[in-house]
């Protein structure tokens, strides 16, 4: 590296170039998870295990088997026999095997011991939290480059995790010099200077995400200097000397650098600091900061502090870090009005607090509710914010303006692309790759956002009852005179997913009308209910024929754990679900997967790198991994105008 030598580089170019010639690399670390709290985590981090991991009573009451309350009403009781037909469980409690439903109970009426009766008929699984309700195994729990927050760390416990990767801390080393310099004030007598600047250096270090280490002072001599700047390059990430840095007949701090390096800058024009040293030795920055304590602090926040934090991977901006490795957020909660995309429905009884998830259109904030159920850990973690509903309100209406209380950095929100539809697996993993908020609200709920311009993208899955072609029917349909555009995604394999070794005997849709076979479906308004129902229409089946039709789940990693807990003997969802659960597959055929877009968000730069993702080498080799998906030409715009 050729030497610079300038007695007065202008500040910005000396800064500009120091920061070329550094390349501040952050190792991965597993880390218990007592210790990550405000760490940024280095990778993705996945499910261990459902939560749930069994079906559990979310009521006091009893469970029951919701076929023998049919025909319940207030004018024709039934009477139910514990043991036979009911059994008493509280909030929490494990459901006893072959019980689907739990009746709340103040329903319940005491008749003797051992009987009661009620007077409305239960459904399969009311008031159960079922199998992955929460958190279903291997879906992603936190991005990578995530600030892991106290409200983080439930959802890691409740996802079986204890230990994550996160980006190791860069560590500073700070070495005072001078004969003259101590460390303690018992230590000063007339001659000598208490050594302030290193416990500024140190704190500021501690409140940019580093460690730092404090040396002994080393005296103004040539070889032990040396040895010391060695140790402290050995040693740390980034050295700071004090002191020495001038032109004096001691001032040695500047050869030594040389005799170990390559000295970059030997003198800035700024007041105070202008003897500043900028080098690098082993490859690691070496700044030789002045002695006065007003020139070291300003040098240091000029040259040291864009090290720590603009170029510090580990660097979490608004968190300041105490002693102890935990930290505290330096930015309050802030307010903010939103636009509601959904009607919010509340109670006179309570004052209720919804979690929101948040994301920027056209310049305006848009808020969709996440899961309100008090159980919900994720809900927590994705939430971008809180809505308070007062008691006395029963709640607002879609497009209704509100205030909502932040939870994220506005900035870190503006910056998402908001994608809202049907959901799918690769939906983590692109969100692992780009800022990235999604709601799961069924195709047709994406397309309804994309109406109402309340995303950027919809992923979409809807068959053309008529042709048999998916997604392209929907710019006519729905956005007639419109600009918008179908961004080609994935093709995906759709099927029955049941229990390993089909122990049912399970081989095509019609046997899910058989008296013996539980089903468990997606939501209406998702593609893959209509799929369900366009092939149940062709066979001339009837819904309600199919026991567990009524039963909805929003994912298809939901439809493949609740097969896979015993909680359904099949589902109807993608090959690649199946795959993350050890179930046996039965294909229907393949489904396009697409993406519906307006055109005035083509150039958007969000979109832009969702489609450039989608036609990356990385997403080719991405879908081969987890399997159950084809390509053609990701990314290719479909472009329809109608008229």
């Amino acid at each position: 590296m050729k030497n610079i030598f300038i007695g007065n580089m202008p500040v910005k170019q000396a800064i500009e170039y120091f920061i070329t010639q550094v390349n501040l690399t952050s190792a991965p670390e597993w880390v218990a998870l007592s210790d990550s709290i405000f760490r940024k985590t280095y990778q993705a981090v996945h499910a261990l295990k459902s939560s749930p991991d069994a079906h559990v009573a979310a009521m006091d009451g009893i469970a029951v088997i919701s076929e023998r309350t049919k025909g319940a009403s207030e004018k024709t009781s039934k009477r139910l026999i514990e043991g036979q037909d009911f059994v008493p469980v509280n909030t929490g409690n494990l459901m006893p095997k072959g019980y689907d439903s739990v009746i709340m109970i103040e329903e319940v009426l005491p008749v003797d011991s051992g009987v009661v009766e009620i007077m409305i008929p239960s459904y399969p699984w009311q008031h159960v939290r079922q199998v992955g309700e929460d958190i279903v195994q291997g879906e992603m729990i936190l991005p990578s480059n995530h600030v892991i927050r106290p409200l983080d760390l439930g959802a890691l416990l409740s996802g079986g995790v204890d230990r994550v990767c996160v980006y190791k801390k860069l560590s500073l080393g700070v070495l005072p010099t001078g004969n003259e310099i101590v460390q303690s004030l018992s230590d000063l007598s007339p001659g000598k200077i208490i050594d302030s600047s290193s416990k500024v250096f140190e704190g500021y270090a501690k409140a940019y995400g580093a460690t730092a280490s404090v040396y002994s002072p080393c005296i103004d001599d040539f070889e032990q200097l040396k040895a010391a700047v060695k140790r402290g390059i050995e040693e740390n990430d980034i050295l700071v000397t004090i002191a020495g840095s001038s032109a004096g007949t001691k001032d040695y701090t500047v050869d030594v650098f040389e005799s170990l390096g390559s000295v970059l800058v030997h003198g800035i024009a700024m007041k105070p600091g202008k003897p500043t040293i900028l080098a690098v030795i082993d490859g690691k920055p070496v700044i030789g900061l002045p002695g006065y304590p007003v020139s070291s602090y300003f040098t240091f926040d000029v040259f040291v502090k864009p090290l720590l934090t603009d170029l510090n991977p580990a660097y979490s901006k608004g968190l300041t870090f105490s002693d102890n490795s935990t930290s505290i957020a330096l930015e309050s909660a802030t307010h903010v009005d939103v636009k509601l995309t959904q009607r919010i429905v509340s109670s006179l009884k309570h004052e209720e607090y919804v979690r929101m998830l948040l994301g920027s259109i056209d310049g305006n904030i848009i808020a969709t509710p996440l899961n309100r159920g008090a159980g919900s850990t994720m809900s927590l973690v994705r939430a971008d914010a809180v809505l308070k509903i007062p008691q006395e309100i029963e709640g607002y209406e879609s497009g209704k303006v509100v205030q909502v209380e932040l939870m994220k950095p506005l900035d870190e929100i503006m910056k998402r692309l908001v994608v809202i539809g049907s959901h799918d697996l690769i939906l983590d993993y692109l969100a692992d790759k780009m800022p990235l908020s999604s709601g799961h609200v069924g195709s047709m709920g994406g397309v309804l956002a994309i109406k109402r311009n309340e995303a950027h993208i919809a992923p979409v899955h809807l068959i053309d009852e008529k042709l048999g072609t998916y997604n392209v029917h929907l710019l006519d349909q729905y956005f007639k005179g419109e600009s918008v555009t179908l961004i080609e995604g994935v093709k995906r394999e759709q099927g029955i997913l049941v229990e390993k070794g089909n122990p049912k005997s399970i081989h095509t849709l019609s046997d899910l009308s058989r008296a013996d076979v539980s089903f468990v479906n997606r939501q209406r308004g998702s593609g893959t209910r209509q799929l369900l129902d366009f092939e149940l229409k062709k066979l001339g089946i009837a819904s309600d024929s199919i026991y567990g039709y009524t039963r909805e789940v929003n994912t298809h990693m939901a439809v493949a754990v609740s097969v896979k807990s015993d909680g359904a003997d099949a589902g109807l969802g993608i090959r690649a679900a199946a795959e993350a659960f050890d179930l046996d597959f039965i294909p229907i055929g393949f489904e396009s997967y697409d993406f519906l877009v307006r055109d005035g968000y083509l150039e958007d730069t969000r979109v832009k790198a969702f489609i450039e993702v989608l036609k990356s080498d990385w997403f080719k080799e991405t879908l081969e991994t987890i399997g159950g998906y084809a390509l053609d030409h990701p990314g290719t715009q479909n472009k329809v105008v109608s008229l």
